[in-house]
C-alpha cells in the first residue's frame, strides 16, 4: 500500500519503544494497554467494543481489510520493518501484525445476571495454557474465566496468542483470592466442581444429569494441581476417565473436556 493519503506511516522510536514496554506485566500495568499479535487476534481487538489504539503491520497491502477496517474506526495504523516486528514479536514465524488495546480483564467480580458456566484457575502459571483455557470457555459458551492471584497475567502475550482472540469475548477476571472466586459463585447459584485425578469419574456425574445445573469448574495448578484446602472449597472432586495409558491430561485438556461436557448437558 504505497502513496495514497491512507498510506500508513513508518511507526515512530518513541512509540516502538511505548510498544515494546508491553511485553512486561509492569508495563502493561503502568500503561493500561496490552499487545496483541497475530491476524485473528487482531481483527478480533478492531470488533471489540473496547479502546484499540494502534494498528501496526510489516504488510498494509496483504492486511489491507484490518488497515480499512482499523481506518475507519480512527484507529492509527502504522507500517513495521523486519527490525520492529523482531523487536515486538517473541514467536520464530510473526505475522508482522500488532494491536495496542486497552486491558480487558479486571479484579472485580463478573457482572452476570444468570451464570451458568464459569471457570476458576488457581495458581495457573502457563501463558499458554491459560490462553488455550480462555478459548476453551469461550467455544463452550462460558460466561467468564477467572484467574486468582498468583496465576498468570492473562495479557501476556503468550496467553494471548493461545486464546486466539476469546481474550474479547467473554469477561476475564485476574487477581481474586480463590475463596472470593468460589464464594461469588456459589452466591450466584453455581455449584462448584474441582478438576482432580481420583475424583468421582465425570461419566457418572453425567449419568445422574448432575451437569446440567449451573456449574462451576475449579482447575489447578499445572504442577502441583489442587491442595487439600482448595479441594475442601469444592462441592465435589471430579476426575475425566482415562482407558489410554496415559498418566494424566495437562490442564487445558482436562478443562476441554469438562466444559465442553457440561456445556452439551446444559443444553440438553
Amino acid at each position: 500500500m504505497n502513496g495514497g493519503s491512507n498510506a500508513p506511516e513508518p511507526i515512530s522510536r518513541n512509540a516502538l519503544r511505548s510498544a515494546r514496554r508491553l511485553l512486561s506485566r509492569r508495563g502493561r500495568e503502568e500503561a493500561g494497554f496490552f499487545l496483541v499479535e497475530g491476524a485473528q487476534a487482531v481483527g478480533e481487538a478492531l470488533r471489540w467494543t473496547g479502546r484499540t489504539s494502534l494498528l501496526a503491520t510489516i504488510d498494509p497491502q496483504r492486511d489491507r481489510a484490518l488497515v480499512t477496517e482499523a481506518q475507519q474506526r480512527g484507529i492509527r495504523v502504522v507500517e513495521l520493518t523486519d527490525a520492529d516486528v523482531r523487536a515486538l514479536s517473541e514467536t520464530v514465524t510473526s505475522q508482522g501484525l500488532f494491536a495496542i488495546c486497552e486491558l480487558v480483564s479486571t479484579a472485580q467480580p463478573p457482572a452476570i445476571a444468570d451464570p451458568r458456566l464459569v471457570v476458576i484457575c488457581a495458581q495457573v502459571r502457563d501463558p499458554g495454557n491459560a490462553g488455550t483455557v480462555i478459548r476453551c470457555a469461550d467455544a463452550f459458551g462460558a460466561d467468564a474465566v477467572i484467574l486468582t492471584k498468583g496465576s498468570v497475567d492473562p495479557h501476556n502475550p503468550k496467553t494471548v496468542r493461545a486464546s486466539v482472540g476469546s481474550v474479547f469475548h467473554l469477561p476475564v477476571v485476574s487477581g481474586m483470592d480463590l475463596a472470593d472466586a468460589v464464594g461469588w459463585a456459589r452466591t450466584g447459584g453455581l455449584q462448584v466442581l474441582a478438576a482432580d485425578g481420583g475424583g468421582r469419574s465425570l461419566d457418572d456425574l453425567a449419568r445422574h444429569d448432575e451437569l446440567g445445573r449451573p456449574t462451576a469448574w475449579l482447575m489447578g495448578n499445572e504442577a502441583w494441581g489442587l491442595p487439600a484446602d482448595q479441594k475442601d472449597l469444592a462441592d465435589q472432586i471430579v476426575g475425566v476417565p482415562m482407558w489410554g495409558a496415559a498418566e494424566s491430561l495437562n490442564l487445558s485438556t482436562a478443562a476441554a473436556v469438562c466444559l465442553y461436557t457440561t456445556a452439551s448437558a446444559q443444553r440438553r
